[in-house]
């Protein structure tokens, strides 16, 4: 049976095997972290206004244990709050930190003007895929459903939908927004371009910007790789919901040969 992400305990979040990541048995996917973080920003930001950009510095791996997080208002403006929140281990270490920008928003215009797109096909329409390169039994990738809408896996360029089937924390509602964030940091994981079993790819940091609040449980991600030789890569995502576009992600990566990396994978990310 499938666990939550995160339980309760009081000012502490503890981490499920749900969050396994690919790399380590022992460090959480990047998606789980980023939604609690959201979580506590939502609740700064308060009713009636849009955390149009979201910007995580993943510092270290997160391990799967028990978790604070902090946040705070940098700013608040008329129209702009400014915010910011942590993820700390049980010894007060910084392992994410967060910036975020929360819009007002109101009734200015008679209606929305949306940029004229073609939507990929819905999850409905696509194929059931599972991420192949993890390598434990349980993890992110077994409470995540996936849907293939355009492309292969392994071309630069893919189209898939992603929604969790587990909440973020026990006993709560999962809001929009953590919704998203639990599935937008696999935007490098659907547009590969390496081969997995030669190496390993790690996101430094992962951007959200919205221009509007995501709706319903898939998310729709076109995503595209960019690799140079020099182990330094970018994924950009088009984010879409059941209505039409939402926004865009990018996360900048850094490339290197899987022997190298599980040597590694104890040290701080870069």
């Amino acid at each position: 049976m499938s666990l939550p992400f995160f339980t309760r305990d009081g000012e502490r979040f503890v981490a499920s095997e749900s969050t396994r990541g690919p790399w380590s048995p022992g460090h959480q996917h990047g998606g789980p972290p980023a939604a609690l973080c959201a979580r506590a920003l939502e609740a700064l930001a308060g009713d009636g206004a849009l955390l149009a950009r979201l910007t995580f510095d993943f510092l270290r791996p997160v391990p799967i244990a028990p978790l604070t997080v902090t946040a705070s208002v940098v700013r608040a403006g008329r129209k702009v709050h400014r915010l910011r929140a942590a993820l700390l281990d049980a010894g007060g270490e910084e392992l994410v930190h967060v910036t975020a920008v929360a819009l007002r928003t109101a009734p200015v215009l008679e209606r929305a003007i949306p940029v004229p797109e073609a939507p990929p096909p819905g999850p409905e329409a696509a194929a059931p895929f599972d991420f192949p390169f993890f390598t434990e039994a349980t993890g992110y990738h077994r409470v995540m459903e996936i849907r293939m809408a355009r492309g292969t896996w392994g071309d630069p360029a893919i189209t898939a939908w992603m929604r969790s089937t587990v909440p973020l924390v026990a006993g709560e509602p999962t809001s929009p927004l953590q919704r998203l964030l639990v599935a937008v940091d696999s935007a490098s994981g659907l547009a590969v371009t390496v081969d997995p079993k030669r190496y390993t790819w790690v996101n430094a940091d992962l951007t959200v910007a919205l221009h509007r609040a995501f709706d319903g449980e898939w998310l729709g991600l076109e995503a595209a790789t960019s690799v140079e030789a020099d182990g330094v890569a970018l994924t950009q995502a088009r984010l879409w919901d059941g209505r039409g576009p939402v926004g865009i992600s990018l996360q900048s990566l850094v490339i290197d040969t899987r022997r190298d990396m599980l040597k590694t994978s104890m040290e701080p990310r870069p």
